[in-house]
């Protein structure tokens, strides 16, 4: 029986109570800053931890689980994503202090981080001011900002397994690299222990303002965007080989490389995803063309493209 043609089973069907928010067919380009993408087949956001490690306990390990943060540095494809998508929400975002170190939700974003530690004079962490999106993310992706890195500040991570059974990881057991680290990719980060030093208020947040100034000149940050679309080559910044390639301001559809700062897509208008993978595909031609160098995804790119949203449709048509 062809993909058309057979009957299509409901992940709802399988999936075990919960005390969160389960829902289906939810779009995500409501929730990415991209502001495109088809539906995630099912969407849950849990109420805490408890409640996160008893569904992913209690569902089947052949339905995918696929989790976003504030969709940040995401770009979902125009089909959507099987199986259900997890996005954390407030019941990840508390911040404790104690001394130098505070103790993170996965849900909290950077921005409260730097603020929480700037409250309380602690220097070290003004950095994730400038990085968009929740620490869960930014710990998946090392992420970093104006000379420093999450491995620089991280002390521990608790996460659950695909099996909702606690881990617990020492920050030097994370495997950080460059914008990735070596935790499996089907655990999810709950929270963090990050450390700082002791510092001045006054002196803290006079270097979140020179960040927050510095993003406003040099970033498209309030246009429909996904940061930083290209990791930078080593010893190489992306942007100066896209823009060797003649590549700023080059359009596909409503898609387009920024002006401002050329390592960001944006999204003129109506753009769809496939514009700007397409349009992404066309830069990292080019500057191959041109440098020799081929440049890899920093956004995180997720889900099907289109013509398997309508294959979707049909057969759930098929099987009503």
């Amino acid at each position: 029986m062809s993909a058309r043609t057979k009957r299509h089973v409901r992940v709802a069907d399988h999936l075990p109570t919960v005390r969160g928010r389960l829902r289906e067919n939810v779009l995500l380009s409501k929730l990415t800053w991209m502001r495109v993408g088809g539906p995630a087949e099912v969407l849950f956001r849990p109420e805490d931890v408890d409640d996160l490690a008893a569904f992913l306990a209690g569902t089947p390990p052949d339905i995918a689980i696929t989790v976003i943060g504030a969709g940040s540095n995401l770009l979902v494809r125009d089909g959507g994503v099987r199986g259900v998508v997890v996005r954390l929400g407030r019941g990840f975002a508390g911040l404790s202090v104690d001394e130098t170190e505070i103790t993170v939700g996965a849900g909290a974003t950077c921005l409260q981080v730097a603020t929480v530690a700037r409250d309380h004079a602690i220097a070290g962490l003004e950095f994730l001011s400038g990085i968009p999106g929740l620490l869960g993310g930014a710990l998946r992706m090392n992420a970093g900002a104006y000379g420093t890195e999450i491995k620089n500040v991280a002390v521990s991570v608790e996460a659950l397994n695909r099996f909702g059974v606690p881990q617990r990881i020492d920050a030097g057991d994370m495997g950080f690299r460059y914008r990735s680290c070596a935790v499996p990719e089907d655990w999810i980060f709950t929270t963090a222990r990050l450390g700082g030093r002791p510092g001045a208020k006054r002196e803290i947040a006079r270097r979140i303002m020179e960040i927050q100034v510095a993003r406003n000149a040099t970033q498209p940050i309030r246009t429909p965007t996904g940061g930083s679309t290209f990791v930078n080559p080593p010893g190489s910044e992306a942007w100066q080989l896209i823009e060797r390639a003649g590549c700023r301001g080059l359009r596909r559809g409503a898609a387009a490389v920024s002006e401002k700062h050329c390592n960001f897509l944006i999204n003129t208008g109506h753009a769809t995803a496939a514009d700007l993978e397409g349009l992404g595909e066309e830069v990292r031609r080019r500057v191959l063309e041109a440098t020799g160098v081929r440049l890899e995804w920093e956004i995180q790119r997720l889900g099907d493209p289109a013509s398997a949203l309508v294959e979707r449709t049909v057969a759930e048509e098929a099987g009503a």
